[in-house]
Protein backbone atom coordinates (compact mmCIF):
# COMPACT_ATOMS: atom_id res chain seq x y z
CA UNK A 1 0.00 0.00 0.00
CA UNK A 2 1.45 3.77 -0.66
CA UNK A 3 2.25 5.65 1.59
CA UNK A 4 0.93 9.45 2.63
CA UNK A 5 4.29 10.75 0.55
CA UNK A 6 3.60 7.94 -2.46
CA UNK A 7 0.55 8.19 -3.66
CA UNK A 8 -0.52 9.13 -6.46
CA UNK A 9 -1.33 12.08 -8.11
CA UNK A 10 -5.14 13.21 -8.40
CA UNK A 11 -7.20 13.00 -11.41
CA UNK A 12 -7.68 15.89 -13.42
CA UNK A 13 -11.02 15.40 -13.66
CA UNK A 14 -11.85 15.71 -10.04
CA UNK A 15 -9.91 18.70 -10.28
CA UNK A 16 -12.04 20.31 -13.26
CA UNK A 17 -14.63 19.05 -11.45
CA UNK A 18 -13.71 21.33 -8.13
CA UNK A 19 -13.01 24.20 -9.99
CA UNK A 20 -16.39 24.04 -11.92
CA UNK A 21 -18.26 23.72 -9.17
CA UNK A 22 -16.60 26.57 -7.19
CA UNK A 23 -16.44 29.20 -10.01
CA UNK A 24 -18.53 27.88 -13.55
CA UNK A 25 -17.63 26.61 -16.45
CA UNK A 26 -14.30 26.78 -17.92
CA UNK A 27 -13.08 27.15 -21.74
CA UNK A 28 -12.22 24.23 -24.29
CA UNK A 29 -9.31 25.76 -24.54
CA UNK A 30 -8.49 25.79 -20.56
CA UNK A 31 -9.53 22.42 -20.61
CA UNK A 32 -7.63 21.13 -23.62
CA UNK A 33 -4.30 23.00 -22.42
CA UNK A 34 -4.59 21.50 -18.76
CA UNK A 35 -5.24 17.98 -19.82
CA UNK A 36 -2.74 17.51 -22.08
CA UNK A 37 -0.02 19.41 -20.09
CA UNK A 38 -0.76 16.53 -17.01
CA UNK A 39 -0.69 14.00 -20.50
CA UNK A 40 2.67 14.96 -22.10
CA UNK A 41 4.89 15.66 -18.97
CA UNK A 42 4.13 12.15 -17.57
CA UNK A 43 4.41 9.65 -20.19
CA UNK A 44 5.71 8.72 -23.98
CA UNK A 45 2.45 8.22 -25.69
CA UNK A 46 4.38 6.75 -28.87
CA UNK A 47 4.48 3.50 -30.55
CA UNK A 48 2.16 0.23 -30.25
CA UNK A 49 2.65 0.75 -26.16
CA UNK A 50 1.39 4.00 -26.57
CA UNK A 51 -1.73 5.63 -27.61
CA UNK A 52 -0.66 6.96 -31.30
CA UNK A 53 1.99 6.36 -34.32
CA UNK A 54 3.42 9.07 -35.91
CA UNK A 55 4.72 9.17 -39.49
CA UNK A 56 8.45 8.94 -38.17
CA UNK A 57 7.88 6.07 -36.56
CA UNK A 58 6.33 3.77 -39.23
CA UNK A 59 9.10 4.76 -41.52
CA UNK A 60 12.64 5.92 -41.79
CA UNK A 61 11.32 7.43 -45.55
CA UNK A 62 9.27 10.25 -44.22
CA UNK A 63 12.37 11.78 -42.11
CA UNK A 64 14.87 11.15 -45.14
CA UNK A 65 12.89 12.96 -47.50
CA UNK A 66 12.15 16.16 -44.82
CA UNK A 67 15.87 16.46 -44.36
CA UNK A 68 16.65 16.01 -48.38
CA UNK A 69 13.39 18.94 -48.51
CA UNK A 70 15.96 20.75 -46.00
CA UNK A 71 18.94 20.10 -48.04
CA UNK A 72 17.81 21.05 -50.92
CA UNK A 73 16.38 25.00 -50.00
CA UNK A 74 19.49 25.25 -48.00
CA UNK A 75 21.70 24.53 -50.87
CA UNK A 76 19.29 26.61 -53.19
CA UNK A 77 19.63 29.42 -50.93
CA UNK A 78 23.66 29.94 -51.24
CA UNK A 79 24.03 27.34 -48.57
CA UNK A 80 24.25 30.05 -45.60
CA UNK A 81 27.04 29.43 -42.80
CA UNK A 82 25.59 28.75 -38.99
CA UNK A 83 21.89 27.41 -40.06
CA UNK A 84 20.12 25.43 -36.79
CA UNK A 85 17.99 23.33 -37.42
CA UNK A 86 14.78 23.73 -35.24
CA UNK A 87 12.04 20.83 -34.11
CA UNK A 88 8.93 21.55 -32.06
CA UNK A 89 7.56 18.64 -30.34
CA UNK A 90 10.03 16.41 -31.36
CA UNK A 91 8.86 13.37 -29.37
CA UNK A 92 11.97 10.48 -29.19
CA UNK A 93 13.72 12.12 -32.12
CA UNK A 94 13.25 9.87 -34.37
CA UNK A 95 12.05 12.09 -37.57
CA UNK A 96 15.30 14.22 -36.64
CA UNK A 97 18.25 11.32 -36.69
CA UNK A 98 16.53 10.42 -40.11
CA UNK A 99 16.27 13.62 -41.24
CA UNK A 100 19.71 14.79 -40.37
CA UNK A 101 21.21 11.74 -41.58
CA UNK A 102 20.05 12.19 -45.29
CA UNK A 103 20.87 16.49 -44.52
CA UNK A 104 24.18 15.59 -44.54
CA UNK A 105 24.22 13.77 -47.56
CA UNK A 106 23.56 17.52 -49.26
CA UNK A 107 26.47 19.06 -46.85
CA UNK A 108 23.68 20.13 -44.59
CA UNK A 109 25.31 19.66 -41.35
CA UNK A 110 23.14 22.29 -39.24
CA UNK A 111 23.50 22.67 -35.08
CA UNK A 112 20.30 20.98 -33.78
CA UNK A 113 17.49 22.58 -31.58
CA UNK A 114 14.85 20.89 -29.83
CA UNK A 115 11.79 22.73 -28.34
CA UNK A 116 10.46 20.56 -25.68
CA UNK A 117 8.42 20.34 -22.52
CA UNK A 118 7.83 16.84 -21.50
CA UNK A 119 10.67 15.63 -19.38
CA UNK A 120 9.98 11.86 -20.18
CA UNK A 121 9.95 12.95 -24.37
CA UNK A 122 13.12 14.89 -23.08
CA UNK A 123 15.15 11.98 -21.19
CA UNK A 124 14.75 10.09 -24.65
CA UNK A 125 15.78 12.82 -27.19
CA UNK A 126 19.14 13.26 -25.15
CA UNK A 127 20.05 9.67 -25.85
CA UNK A 128 19.34 9.87 -29.24
CA UNK A 129 20.68 13.61 -29.98
CA UNK A 130 23.40 14.35 -27.05
CA UNK A 131 24.81 17.46 -28.68
CA UNK A 132 21.48 18.66 -29.38
CA UNK A 133 20.25 22.35 -27.64
CA UNK A 134 16.93 21.99 -25.49
CA UNK A 135 14.56 24.96 -25.51
CA UNK A 136 11.01 25.22 -23.35
CA UNK A 137 9.34 27.48 -26.15
CA UNK A 138 10.75 29.40 -29.18
CA UNK A 139 11.98 32.49 -27.68
CA UNK A 140 15.42 31.40 -26.86
CA UNK A 141 15.79 29.97 -30.50
CA UNK A 142 19.02 31.72 -32.19
CA UNK A 143 18.38 35.22 -33.38
CA UNK A 144 21.41 36.04 -35.28
CA UNK A 145 21.52 33.41 -38.07
CA UNK A 146 19.15 31.17 -41.03
CA UNK A 147 16.46 28.61 -38.64
CA UNK A 148 15.14 25.19 -40.61
CA UNK A 149 12.50 24.78 -38.30
CA UNK A 150 10.37 21.43 -38.79
CA UNK A 151 6.86 20.84 -36.81
CA UNK A 152 5.22 16.80 -37.10
CA UNK A 153 1.86 16.79 -35.29
CA UNK A 154 2.58 19.70 -33.12
CA UNK A 155 0.15 22.03 -33.88
CA UNK A 156 -3.13 19.43 -33.46
CA UNK A 157 -2.36 19.33 -29.95
CA UNK A 158 -2.09 22.75 -29.38
CA UNK A 159 -5.33 24.26 -27.44
CA UNK A 160 -8.54 25.18 -29.62
CA UNK A 161 -11.25 27.88 -28.85
CA UNK A 162 -14.94 26.76 -29.82
CA UNK A 163 -17.97 29.06 -30.60
CA UNK A 164 -21.37 27.68 -30.70
CA UNK A 165 -24.35 29.02 -32.04
CA UNK A 166 -27.66 28.88 -29.73
CA UNK A 167 -31.31 30.18 -29.99
CA UNK A 168 -29.95 33.34 -28.28
CA UNK A 169 -27.16 34.05 -30.63
CA UNK A 170 -22.91 32.91 -30.32
CA UNK A 171 -21.68 31.56 -27.23
CA UNK A 172 -18.10 30.35 -26.64
CA UNK A 173 -18.53 26.25 -26.01
CA UNK A 174 -17.37 25.58 -22.49
CA UNK A 175 -16.81 22.31 -19.96
CA UNK A 176 -19.07 22.43 -17.42
CA UNK A 177 -21.07 19.52 -15.05
CA UNK A 178 -23.70 17.33 -16.02
CA UNK A 179 -25.99 16.15 -13.94
CA UNK A 180 -24.49 13.47 -12.12
CA UNK A 181 -21.09 15.61 -12.12
CA UNK A 182 -19.44 14.42 -15.31
CA UNK A 183 -18.03 16.67 -17.40
CA UNK A 184 -19.94 17.94 -20.70
CA UNK A 185 -19.85 20.63 -23.10
CA UNK A 186 -21.92 23.62 -22.54
CA UNK A 187 -22.70 27.02 -23.78
CA UNK A 188 -21.29 29.70 -22.00
CA UNK A 189 -23.49 32.91 -20.87
CA UNK A 190 -21.77 35.90 -22.68
CA UNK A 191 -22.42 36.63 -26.35
CA UNK A 192 -20.03 35.92 -28.66
CA UNK A 193 -21.38 37.58 -31.77
CA UNK A 194 -19.36 40.11 -32.67
CA UNK A 195 -15.72 37.91 -32.90
CA UNK A 196 -17.57 35.73 -35.49
CA UNK A 197 -16.76 36.29 -39.22
CA UNK A 198 -19.33 37.52 -41.11
CA UNK A 199 -19.94 34.81 -43.30
CA UNK A 200 -20.30 32.53 -40.87
CA UNK A 201 -22.30 34.65 -38.65
CA UNK A 202 -25.86 33.04 -39.73
CA UNK A 203 -24.77 29.44 -39.45
CA UNK A 204 -27.58 27.30 -38.07
CA UNK A 205 -28.37 26.85 -34.41
CA UNK A 206 -25.82 24.27 -33.08
CA UNK A 207 -22.95 25.27 -35.32
CA UNK A 208 -19.61 25.16 -34.14
CA UNK A 209 -16.89 27.60 -35.12
CA UNK A 210 -13.23 26.14 -34.15
CA UNK A 211 -9.82 28.52 -34.01
CA UNK A 212 -6.80 28.04 -32.55
CA UNK A 213 -5.05 31.17 -31.27
CA UNK A 214 -2.60 28.68 -29.90
CA UNK A 215 -1.45 27.50 -33.52
CA UNK A 216 -1.71 30.80 -34.71
CA UNK A 217 0.71 32.23 -32.14
CA UNK A 218 3.29 29.81 -33.09
CA UNK A 219 3.13 30.05 -36.49
CA UNK A 220 3.36 34.06 -36.39
CA UNK A 221 6.43 33.68 -34.26
CA UNK A 222 8.01 31.35 -36.47
CA UNK A 223 7.23 32.67 -39.56
CA UNK A 224 8.68 36.09 -38.29
CA UNK A 225 11.97 34.63 -37.27
CA UNK A 226 12.00 33.47 -41.10
CA UNK A 227 11.71 36.94 -42.24
CA UNK A 228 14.15 38.50 -39.66
CA UNK A 229 16.84 35.83 -39.99
CA UNK A 230 16.19 33.66 -42.74
CA UNK A 231 14.85 30.05 -43.15
CA UNK A 232 12.28 27.93 -43.99
CA UNK A 233 9.56 25.95 -42.34
CA UNK A 234 7.69 22.65 -42.56
CA UNK A 235 4.55 22.46 -40.69
CA UNK A 236 3.20 18.74 -41.47
CA UNK A 237 -0.11 17.73 -39.41
CA UNK A 238 -3.35 16.91 -40.10
CA UNK A 239 -6.25 19.10 -40.90
CA UNK A 240 -8.05 21.00 -43.84
CA UNK A 241 -7.00 23.87 -46.20
CA UNK A 242 -10.53 26.34 -45.84
CA UNK A 243 -11.71 26.85 -42.63
CA UNK A 244 -14.97 25.02 -42.06
CA UNK A 245 -17.50 24.39 -39.52
CA UNK A 246 -17.81 21.75 -36.67
CA UNK A 247 -15.62 20.63 -33.87
CA UNK A 248 -12.38 18.38 -34.56
CA UNK A 249 -11.71 18.08 -30.97
CA UNK A 250 -11.16 14.19 -30.54
CA UNK A 251 -9.07 12.21 -27.28
CA UNK A 252 -7.11 8.93 -28.36
CA UNK A 253 -6.03 6.65 -25.94
CA UNK A 254 -4.27 3.38 -26.36
CA UNK A 255 -4.90 3.41 -30.16
CA UNK A 256 -8.63 4.18 -30.10
CA UNK A 257 -10.73 7.11 -30.33
CA UNK A 258 -12.12 7.93 -26.33
CA UNK A 259 -14.32 10.70 -25.15
CA UNK A 260 -12.82 14.08 -25.27
CA UNK A 261 -14.44 14.40 -21.74
CA UNK A 262 -13.85 11.47 -20.01
CA UNK A 263 -10.49 11.16 -17.72
CA UNK A 264 -8.46 14.49 -18.97
CA UNK A 265 -4.73 14.15 -18.82
CA UNK A 266 -4.79 10.22 -19.66
CA UNK A 267 -5.84 10.56 -23.62
CA UNK A 268 -4.00 12.61 -26.56
CA UNK A 269 -6.40 15.51 -26.98
CA UNK A 270 -5.88 16.91 -30.75
CA UNK A 271 -7.93 18.75 -33.77
CA UNK A 272 -7.63 19.68 -36.82
CA UNK A 273 -5.33 22.49 -38.39
CA UNK A 274 -7.01 25.10 -40.24
CA UNK A 275 -3.77 25.53 -42.93
CA UNK A 276 -5.68 28.17 -44.73
CA UNK A 277 -5.79 30.84 -42.38
CA UNK A 278 -2.19 29.93 -40.70
CA UNK A 279 -0.96 30.32 -44.50
CA UNK A 280 -2.41 33.86 -43.84
CA UNK A 281 -0.91 34.48 -40.97
CA UNK A 282 2.75 33.65 -41.54
CA UNK A 283 2.51 35.94 -44.92
CA UNK A 284 0.99 39.01 -42.91
CA UNK A 285 4.25 38.01 -40.08
CA UNK A 286 6.74 38.82 -43.25
CA UNK A 287 7.28 35.12 -43.90
CA UNK A 288 6.65 33.79 -47.71
CA UNK A 289 4.02 30.61 -47.91
CA UNK A 290 5.39 28.26 -50.08
CA UNK A 291 2.21 26.37 -50.61
CA UNK A 292 0.42 23.51 -48.75
CA UNK A 293 0.24 20.06 -49.84
CA UNK A 294 -1.13 16.88 -49.35
CA UNK A 295 1.17 14.56 -47.56
CA UNK A 296 0.93 12.23 -49.92
CA UNK A 297 1.17 14.31 -52.96
CA UNK A 298 4.05 15.97 -51.44
CA UNK A 299 6.34 12.78 -50.53
CA UNK A 300 5.86 11.23 -53.89
CA UNK A 301 7.08 14.82 -55.34
CA UNK A 302 9.94 14.35 -53.34
CA UNK A 303 10.57 10.13 -54.32
CA UNK A 304 9.22 8.31 -51.79
CA UNK A 305 8.82 5.54 -54.59
CA UNK A 306 12.05 5.14 -55.88
CA UNK A 307 13.34 5.49 -52.10
CA UNK A 308 11.39 2.63 -50.74
CA UNK A 309 12.58 0.64 -54.28
CA UNK A 310 16.08 0.96 -52.94
CA UNK A 311 15.34 0.06 -49.46
CA UNK A 312 13.37 -3.22 -50.67
CA UNK A 313 16.29 -4.30 -52.88
CA UNK A 314 18.51 -3.53 -49.95
CA UNK A 315 16.69 -5.67 -47.53
CA UNK A 316 14.47 -8.24 -49.88
CA UNK A 317 13.28 -9.77 -46.82
CA UNK A 318 11.67 -6.26 -45.28
CA UNK A 319 10.18 -5.29 -49.13
CA UNK A 320 6.59 -6.24 -48.06
CA UNK A 321 6.65 -4.00 -44.92
CA UNK A 322 8.42 -1.22 -46.87
CA UNK A 323 5.70 -1.02 -49.29
CA UNK A 324 3.18 -1.32 -46.69
CA UNK A 325 4.72 1.32 -45.01
CA UNK A 326 5.10 3.73 -48.13
CA UNK A 327 1.42 3.08 -48.71
CA UNK A 328 0.11 4.30 -45.15
CA UNK A 329 2.32 7.32 -45.59
CA UNK A 330 0.40 8.19 -48.81
CA UNK A 331 -2.51 6.68 -49.54
CA UNK A 332 -5.45 8.65 -49.70
CA UNK A 333 -7.26 6.43 -47.42
CA UNK A 334 -4.39 6.31 -44.63
CA UNK A 335 -2.48 9.56 -44.19
CA UNK A 336 -1.86 10.71 -47.88
CA UNK A 337 -5.24 13.43 -48.10
CA UNK A 338 -6.00 14.25 -44.48
CA UNK A 339 -2.56 14.94 -43.68
CA UNK A 340 -1.10 18.49 -45.00
CA UNK A 341 2.68 19.71 -45.78
CA UNK A 342 2.82 23.68 -45.30
CA UNK A 343 5.90 25.63 -45.89
CA UNK A 344 6.86 29.23 -45.04
CA UNK A 345 10.32 30.40 -45.95
CA UNK A 346 12.37 33.56 -45.63
CA UNK A 347 11.24 36.53 -48.51
CA UNK A 348 14.43 35.78 -50.14
CA UNK A 349 14.72 32.21 -49.83
CA UNK A 350 13.35 30.09 -53.01
CA UNK A 351 10.65 27.63 -53.05
CA UNK A 352 10.24 24.25 -51.49
CA UNK A 353 10.50 21.54 -53.52
CA UNK A 354 6.97 19.28 -53.81
CA UNK A 355 4.58 22.67 -52.49
CA UNK A 356 1.52 23.84 -54.25
CA UNK A 357 0.40 27.62 -53.61
CA UNK A 358 -3.23 27.14 -54.43
CA UNK A 359 -6.22 27.47 -52.71
CA UNK A 360 -6.99 23.88 -53.47
CA UNK A 361 -4.39 21.46 -51.62
CA UNK A 362 -3.70 18.69 -53.66
CA UNK A 363 -3.85 15.20 -52.32
CA UNK A 364 -1.93 11.71 -53.81
CA UNK A 365 -4.28 9.84 -55.74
Amino acid sequence: MATENERLPEGLGAVFARLIAATGPISIAHYMAEANARYYTSRDPLGAAGDFVTAPEISQMFGELIGLWLADIWQRAGSPDGVCYVELGPGRGTLARDALRAARQGGLAPEVHFVETSPALTALQRAAHPGAIWHHDLSSLPSDRPLLVVANEFLDALPVRQMVRTAGGWRERMVGLGENGTLVPVAGSRPMDAAVPARLARAGEGAIIETSPAAATAVQEVAARLAAQGGAALFIDYGYAEPQLGSTLQAVRAHRKVDVFTDPGEADLTALVDFGTLAGVAESAGARWLGTSGQGAWLAALGIGARAAALARAAPHAAESIEAAALRLTAPAEMGTLFKVMGLAAPSWPNGAGLIRASQVTVAG
